[in-house]
């Protein structure tokens, strides 16, 4: 749903419009394709910095700095994460949410965030049911807008918080990332495919680095032209011979909310492509296991694989509070560091 973009206006205090008009603002992140290499290792750098640094001095950085945070969509993770990162760096949040705002009288998009901008808000971030909303934002409110999840299309920041995630147990030590980082390794993604923002954001950043990404599924949840133009993307349908190739195994979620219509049996679906102890042991027997949340404990994964020591869930959702402190920085700095970071 990316809107006509208007003729950009110019100034001498703005960086120059580059080829692509979004993001307007060089703070947002509404794609992970927004980052260069540089960019990417910049955040992987200052996400370290920042969460080592005295919580005393952190907090001043943003200090009384103003963040809304906008979810049309339920969240704990990502809601959660951003909000203790923005205010880790001293910045005052505020939530508004479809339930509890004017959004459940039926104000849009564009004016619910007009009205932000009108009370003080400085940044936005924004998870929304519909792809493309946050392009929509940043277009008519101008302000740094980080992109939290929208629709069936991406998740930037749970690729980098994934990412952080695999190059410490991949790659420890590495933060400055080229395009041969991930060289060698395979990433497994598994599950809904069809519907998952995780899933297109992780086949848009992992092979900028040099990983293969292998995607597994039944053809209700990964059609055959899920991979077409997809530079370093396949399909393979065998659940254990995709697992043998796999450095890295992320499962994920059935989201039985998107499945309206779909005829998907779970008892075959569990049969096929459950992560279970048995199967790790035999076919990936140091794979790292990976998962966005929310997991769905005997359904896409048992709860031994969960709790397992192969399992970095939460270190993942660890890692997101050190990622979305870089990133709430980057959207409030970046004007003032001269252009797109």
């Amino acid at each position: 749903m990316n809107p006509a973009s208007p003729t950009p206006r110019r100034t001498l205090c703005t960086p120059p419009v580059p080829a692509s008009l979004f993001p307007y603002n060089p703070g947002s992140l509404l794609s992970v394709m927004d980052l260069s290499l540089d960019a990417l290792s910049a955040l992987l750098r200052r996400a370290t910095e920042l969460e080592s640094m005295d919580p005393l001095v952190r907090d001043r950085l943003l200090a009384k700095r103003r963040v809304a945070l906008l979810f049309y969509e339920s969240s704990t993770r990502t809601r959660t994460s951003f909000e203790l990162a923005a205010k880790s760096l001293g910045a005052d949040t505020t939530l508004v949410s479809s339930l509890s705002s004017s959004i459940e009288k039926g104000e849009t998009l564009k004016d619910t965030g007009l009205t932000l901008r009108a009370l003080g808000a400085e940044a936005i971030i924004l998870r929304h049911n519909a792809s493309g909303a946050p392009w929509l934002l940043e277009q008519e409110t101008r302000l740094p807008v980080l992109n939290a999840g929208d629709g069936m299309h991406e998740h930037p920041t749970q690729a980098l918080l994934d990412l952080r995630t695999m190059l410490a147990h991949l790659r420890p030590g590495i933060e400055s990332v080229d395009a041969e980082t991930l060289a060698g390794v395979t990433v497994m993604i598994v599950g809904d495919i069809l519907h998952s923002r995780v899933a297109r954001s992780n086949m848009l950043l992992l092979p900028r680095l040099g990983a293969k990404v292998l995607l597994c599924g039944p053809k209700e949840l990964l059609p055959d032209l899920a991979a077409v133009s997809a530079p370093g993307v396949a399909i393979e349908r065998d659940f254990e011979a995709a697992l043998r190739q796999s450095q890295v195994v992320m499962m994920l979620r059935i989201q039985a909310e998107r499945l309206a219509g779909m005829q998907l049996d779970l008892n075959e679906y569990k049969a096929n492509y459950q992560l279970t102890g048995q199967r790790l042991a035999a076919h990936a027997p140091r794979g790292l296991v990976l998962h966005p949340g929310p997991i769905i404990r005997g359904l896409e994964l048992t709860a031994g694989v969960a709790d397992g020591p192969q399992s970095a869930i939460l270190e993942q959702v660890h890692n997101g509070v050190a990622i979305r402190m870089a990133v709430v920085e980057r959207a409030l700095t970046a004007a003032l560091q001269g252009g797109r970071a």
